[in-house]
């Protein structure tokens, strides 16, 4: 269907007035027929209405309390109602997610790629993704994927779930209206939107062509950071996050297809109604989005440039105190206002692996050749930073410059410990920027001692 899908309960509401719940990680309560929710305790005998009672569980029944994220479900029919799973046929083949020397390759070299175009065949969101780069394994519930999409055409009678971990999808061209169990969601470009594992899910593109990025992480859920010195305030705030209310479809749907991604395989099930019959829900496990332009930035008051680590959204930690299995951090419209210093991102070499895209502006780092809707990965240890461009043009204006605005513009980077592996489809792509190294290459010495009696070997053993 290429337009919002209609219910049995509510079919009045447009993107524009979608109800909401706001809060992160909240106990959620929502029903969409009055008296749903069964008082006192989550699973009667007979739930009201008739519905089934189900469970969906994203962390294990022992994790602590603090951690446990579970959700009730009071569905019309429950999701076991369905036909035995089989391959997608045709096969996708793009997707992965267990990253080893069969499916992809590695390089220190720094990688770019060009806006990818849609493609002039109907392909939905689920035909249109697919794996740049990842690590690690779904089945040993540890790592990450990032993927892109490009998709022209919703989806129709069919919903996707997916087993293998958390997907945070950035929109960077067309809005998604995004359906859950939960209820529905509308997320345009400059907002992102968090599906977590289990979740069935379909999208359809009320603008007609869409296209954005994808980070998958397994084993683990996204989180706020913690704030430290910061203090109580700043950053994403849990209260900008939206979570959808109940909305549900009640009719017969004969021949529908749950596709469903396991061990990054997709899997087909039919069934004769639509996933999205749940008529009331409670729980801290739900779908949510979050407008990129409530985050409050926080910045350099005085000398010298702080850290990327400031301006994280949400994070995916692992065991190790302070390391992320993946922080999805931004860059958006703010203050420059530092004395004495080189403003735009320094020169870098890092212990992280570091993709980067672009919703819509410029980067700053970036004077040319970094487009909304392409992608750069700088992977463990390789340098990077500015370009020729940027560099020569910041220095140039010297240190009598005053605040500048840097507006109209959302770059964004996903940052992992794990050192990233790449598809052959990423490397081989007709997209990837085989030019990007010349970006660097006109950076010039500016040294201006004057050891005139020194040689210059003498000057490279600091003598």
């Amino acid at each position: 269907m290429d337009h919002p899908p209609t219910n049995g309960s509510d079919s009045s509401s447009s993107s524009s007035d979608l109800p909401y719940q706001s809060g992160f990680h909240n106990h959620f309560s929502s029903e969409a027929l009055p008296g749903a929710l069964p008082l006192g305790q989550s699973n009667p005998l007979l739930c009201p209405y008739g519905l089934y009672a189900e469970q969906l569980s994203g962390t294990s029944f022992t994790s602590p309390r603090k951690l446990n994220l579970r959700t009730w479900l009071y569905r019309v029919k429950p999701s076991v109602t369905h036909e035995p799973f089989q391959p997608l046929r045709p096969t996708h083949g793009r997707l992965v997610s267990e990253f080893n020397d069969s499916n992809s390759s590695t390089t220190p070299t720094q990688l770019r790629w060009k806006p990818v175009e849609i493609p002039e065949t109907p392909t939905d969101f689920v035909r249109g993704l697919y794996t740049v780069c990842g690590a690690g394994s779904s089945f040993l519930r540890h790592g990450f994927a990032i993927h892109m999409y490009t998709a022209n055409k919703s989806m129709d009678d069919r919903a996707f779930c997916n087993a293998d971990g958390d997907f945070l999808i950035v929109p960077q061209l067309g809005r998604l209206w995004i359906t859950t169990e939960c209820g529905r969601l509308i997320v345009s470009p400059g907002e992102v939107a968090v599906l977590p594992q289990g979740f069935r899910f379909a999208v359809d593109l009320p603008d007609g062509p869409s296209r954005g990025y994808v980070a998958e992480v397994f084993g683990t859920h996204f989180q706020l950071p913690d704030l430290g010195p910061i203090g109580a305030n700043g950053l994403a705030a849990p209260r900008d996050f939206l979570v959808p209310t109940a909305w549900f479809e009640k009719t017969t749907r004969p021949g529908y297809i749950i596709i469903q991604k396991f061990g990054g395989e997709l899997f087909t099930a039919k069934q004769d109604f639509s996933p999205f019959n749940v008529v009331a829900w409670h729980g801290n496990y739900a779908p949510y989005k979050y407008d990129l332009t409530k985050f409050c930035p926080f910045n350099t008051v005085l000398f010298d440039h702080g850290d990327p680590s400031v301006n994280t959204v949400l994070t995916a930690p692992t065991d190790k105190p302070g390391v992320a299995l993946l922080d999805f951090a931004i860059f958006p419209p703010r203050w420059l206002v530092a004395e004495h210093t080189f403003r735009p991102p320094y020169y870098h070499r890092n212990c992280m692996s570091e993709f980067m895209g672009l919703i819509y502006g410029g980067y700053e780092a970036k004077a040319d050749g970094f487009l909304p809707g392409g992608a750069s990965l700088h992977s463990c240890m390789t340098p990077h930073g500015p370009d020729t461009k940027t560099y020569e043009a910041t220095i140039s204006r010297g240190n009598d410059v005053g605040p500048q605005k840097i507006s109209d513009t959302m770059a964004f980077m996903f940052e992992s410990c794990l050192v990233p592996r790449i598809c052959s489809w990423a490397l081989e792509s007709p997209f990837i920027d085989h030019d990007y190294y010349q970006c660097w290459i006109g950076l010039r010495s500016h040294f201006t001692g004057t050891g005139a009696d020194a040689k210059d070997g003498d000057i490279q053993n600091g003598q």
